[in-house]
């Protein structure tokens, strides 16, 4: 069963893994410096579908998919699948998924959601309440835009500070026992309003909310941040990456060696034309369930702190003139074997 150590972090006392995953996206992050981690790519950002919205639910589905045939298992092997998404009733999760005949449970977290769904399955195995679930979130450029902005065809201005929504899907099995990234500790994000008003700063909302979870992490656990190869958060793009580094130095925290953000990662903002950098569910979710767990499968990366960051509000708050809250969730992500841990035994049954 998990634990809690300190105020907001649970340990996970049972040998939770993450057996496989899955990694999909559309042509611009195919273009981007990490396309050779992804696992299919396409140049069709419909994916052959009538609409934005079908063509997200068919990323998702398809990440699934892919995630459980490289694990070679069926869906009727799984018990739970938690999923989500940025659109309204998270419809792409709901739409994607309806055919798999997975008991579903519903996430939203915004785009801190690839860690929410992966830290909610695993204390669902870690309380035996499931052997093996699914972890999925996505996003779509098109379809974001069309929620939270503007369509495409009114060709709205960016300003600088504006990120990409990423094109792309992550999922990861998670299950008790067996082989592969081991997950042994989740801190539950506080919600964080710093009083951003700006639609087109997600990285200055979110900045906050993901320095309080790193503070919160290595209060509750007494780590250090040299412990970590990567220090990893989700979306901040280049504005919330200065202003995290700064927000964290201000309490005594020195992360700079080690961080680094999948907004950043994922597109060559240099080259590619995304302003600040990388955002979406499908961000964090590509990133980790590619580049990093590929890193750590092949001891590239051995411990990865991955904080995925989301910004709580939508587009009728924003015309209200509120301000922006959000939220992150972290994940202490484990080579196969560490010698910091020590498995616990079932205590029942």
């Amino acid at each position: 069963m998990p634990k809690r150590i300190g105020k907001y972090t649970l340990e996970i006392e049972n040998d939770v893994r993450i057996l496989n995953n899955a990694a999909i996206v559309g042509h611009k992050e195919a273009e981007g410096p990490l396309a050779k981690y992804f696992d299919k790519t396409y140049s069709d950002d419909k994916f052959g579908e009538s609409s934005w919205e079908k063509a997200e639910s068919f990323l998702q589905k398809s990440a699934v998919e892919l995630a459980l045939k490289k694990a070679d298992i069926d869906a009727s092997s799984i018990n739970y699948i938690f999923a989500g998404d940025l659109l309204n009733q998270c419809i792409s999760s709901t739409f994607g998924l309806r055919a798999l005949g997975i008991p579903f449970l519903g996430q939203y977290g915004a785009c801190s959601t690839m860690a929410q769904t992966i830290s909610m399955a695993s204390v669902f195995a870690d309380s035996f309440a499931a052997d093996r679930c699914v972890a999925v979130t996505s996003s779509h450029f098109c379809s974001a835009e069309r929620q939270f902005r503007f369509p495409l065809e009114y060709g709205g201005q960016r300003t600088p500070t504006a990120q990409w929504t990423v094109t792309g899907s992550g999922a990861a099995i998670i299950q008790r026992g067996g082989s592969g990234v081991k997950i042994k500790r989740i801190t539950i994000g506080r919600i964080t309003d710093m009083g951003i008003k700006d639609a087109n700063n997600m990285g200055a909302a979110m900045a906050p909310a993901a320095a309080q979870t790193i503070l919160d992490y290595f209060s509750d656990t007494k780590e250090k941040p040299q412990n970590f190869d990567l220090i990893l958060t989700g979306d901040l793009g280049m504005v919330g990456k200065t202003l995290l580094l700064e927000l964290l130095e201000k309490e005594g925290l020195q992360i700079s060696r080690q961080h680094n953000d999948c907004g950043l990662m994922i597109f060559d903002i240099n080259s590619q034309d995304v302003h600040a950098g990388g955002s979406g569910c499908g961000c964090s979710g590509s990133v980790f369930c590619s580049y990093v767990l590929q890193k750590m499968k092949n001891s590239e990366l051995k411990r990865v702190l991955f904080i995925a960051t989301g910004a709580l509000m939508n587009p009728i708050m924003v015309a209200q003139n509120e301000t922006i809250p959000a939220i992150a969730h972290s994940i202490p992500a484990n080579p196969q074997s560490h010698p910091h841990f020590v498995t616990a035994k079932r205590r029942y049954g």
